[in-house]
């Protein structure tokens, strides 16, 4: 029998999470429901939560088969308070492409972390966030309006929710599948066909905790599917589109790895070492100077596209190829066309 808010512990909760579900909200299971919600939780943690009479439906306690219906209020409550907000605004210039009551759409520059973390305390696309807009909505104590993310070295477009109905708009859609990602990359080897797709669960490595495995049997990591299709090919690098149907943690960076073909200059990826060429000191010299002008992995997020929570137009932007990524570009170009 299901016990009322006052019933479930004489000392006082906090809230710690708040939710609404979306209009489109399919029924969910809450469990999951909260997994694409806070991010770094884990399912265990969220099972326990519930199992303790912490997670509330419409201020009802539930079990965790319960499922998540339109515009229900899903809560997270616990008996000390949320940790305060340290995180600092900082004066940092943002490049917006687009701004309205409920959104941000902006393109991050390549060397900028999207959140604080370990080791990443200040100069954060979040710092700047805050700085801009005031009462950005938390779906946890350090990552107000996010709604999805892309890696440091990863220039390129990402949205931003200013409005909690705004957040779990987007966030559904990002679930669902509904919003439009192409990216931009520059990877080792000729691939030969036009276009393809690489699908493959990927999962934390067991070997290395830093990087992100493949698991083609589907007996770890998550399901993740990659559309690619070659935009140049320059001898011994290609350019390629990419279009995310899943949007896993490096899915692209894993993705090309695992068939042999790692983007170029991402370190943790293997791609910053000469992989395909001659053994000629003045290509080893060519490859080394490419590394230069682009000291990062060769990845912009180049295309964004989803549903305005508000409004309910499609809207899809599109961003320039980042000098540094254009330059390198350029540099392979020209020297593919000396080849011949």
């Amino acid at each position: 029998m299901n016990k009322d808010l006052d019933e479930i512990n004489n000392d006082e909760l906090y809230e710690h999470y708040k939710f609404t579900a979306a209009e489109g909200q399919e029924p969910l299971r809450v469990d999951k429901y909260l997994m694409n919600f806070i991010l770094n939780a884990t399912r265990n943690k969220i099972q326990q939560a519930i199992k303790a009479g912490n997670v509330l439906v419409n201020d009802i306690p539930v079990k965790a088969n319960h499922k998540v219906k339109p515009n229900d209020i899903v809560r997270v409550v616990l008996a000390y308070p949320p940790q305060e907000n340290t995180v600092e605004p900082e004066n940092i210039p943002l490049d917006i492409i687009f701004e309205d009551e409920d959104v941000i759409v902006l393109n991050k520059p390549a060397g900028m972390v999207v959140h604080p973390g370990h080791g990443n305390h200040t100069g954060t696309l979040v710092n700047a966030l805050i700085y801009h807009i005031k009462n950005l909505p938390n779906n946890s104590s350090d990552r107000p309006g996010l709604v999805h993310r892309i890696d440091k070295d990863t220039s390129g477009l990402l949205v931003i929710a200013k409005t909690e109905f705004a957040m779990a708009n987007l966030a559904n859609q990002f679930f669902e599948r509904t919003t439009e990602r192409l990216y931009y990359a520059l990877v080792w080897g000729n691939i030969e066909e036009d276009e393809g797709i690489i699908e493959g669960n990927i999962g934390r490595s067991l070997k290395n905790r830093l990087q992100m495995d493949v698991f083609p049997e589907g007996d770890f990591g998550k399901h993740a599917v990659t559309h690619f299709k070659v935009l140049e090919r320059f001898s011994y690098v290609t350019l390629v589109q990419c279009k995310l149907e899943t949007g896993r943690t490096h899915q692209i960076r894993a993705h090309f790895k695992y068939i042999g073909h790692p983007l170029f200059n991402d370190e943790r990826y293997g791609g910053d070492k000469i992989l395909k060429g001659t053994t000629f000191t003045k290509y080893k010299q060519f490859v080394d100077n490419c590394f230069k002008i682009l000291p990062r992995q060769a990845l912009h997020a180049k295309t964004l596209g989803f549903t305005h929570p508000t409004s309910g137009e499609f809207m899809s932007f599109s961003s320039d190829t980042p000098e540094d990524l254009q330059l390198c570009i350029e540099k392979w170009r020209k020297y593919t066309v000396n080849q011949k």
